[in-house]
């Protein structure tokens, strides 16, 4: 009995190793390598001014408007990211196969952390949902999951071909489907500042 419990044990050590090996890390936590930046034209404030580090988080500014994106593409997966307001919530978002255009927002799916409406999905720069007859903003038809400002919140986002499916504190606030099925991650910068933790991604199962 103990020697298969003892099994048993190795065995879920041994799973729960391999499930964090499959993990990208998209934050270091030191610094933003591995991240390329990009603000409004008419902006003339350093992007390090609007990206940053402190105390092992990402801050970004929300002002000027921009964004901070992966050097790298990705295509089936898992998001994980943790953001707080440390002041006063304001508005922001996450850009899902985003694909940069001559223009301040890529082409991308967009998952909105905006105070309120956190989960209300948009295409952005030209792009489109299946579900959308008209108009970008794909409302979330959920009571806002989100916690109080200064608390943090946990947003998953399943990107399975084009089908996205947006968690908020665990609550499935809106899915649909794409007109594109991989790209780089982005972060935004529009509205006041806002904090990032522990983002990374976990490839899905075939």
């Amino acid at each position: 009995m103990k020697r298969n419990l003892a099994a048993l044990l190795t065995l879920g050590i041994l799973l729960c190793l391999s499930c964090g090996e499959r993990e990208t890390k998209l934050f270091n936590g030191k610094n933003l390598e591995g991240w390329t930046f990009r603000l409004a034209p008419e902006s003339d404030v350093p992007a390090t001014d609007v990206f940053g580090v402190k105390d092992g988080v990402i801050t970004i500014a929300g002002q000027p408007f921009g964004y901070m994106m992966t050097e790298d593409s990705f295509k089936d997966y898992k998001l994980h990211l943790e953001w707080r307001w440390p002041g006063e919530p304001s508005n922001s978002g996450i850009f899902l196969h985003a694909e940069p255009i001559d223009a301040v927002w890529p082409r991308c799916a967009e998952v909105n952390l905006m105070n309120g409406r956190a989960g209300d999905m948009i295409a952005s720069g030209g792009s489109a949902f299946e579900e959308l007859t008209e108009g970008r903003f794909l409302r979330s038809t959920k009571d806002s999951a989100e916690n109080p400002a200064g608390e943090w919140n946990t947003a998953e986002i399943v990107c399975k071909g084009n089908f996205i499916q947006a968690y908020v504190n665990g609550v499935l606030m809106n899915e649909a489907h794409f007109d594109r099925d991989e790209g780089p991650v982005a972060l935004q910068s529009e509205g006041g500042p806002l904090e990032i933790r522990n983002i990374f991604i976990t490839p899905l199962k075939d």
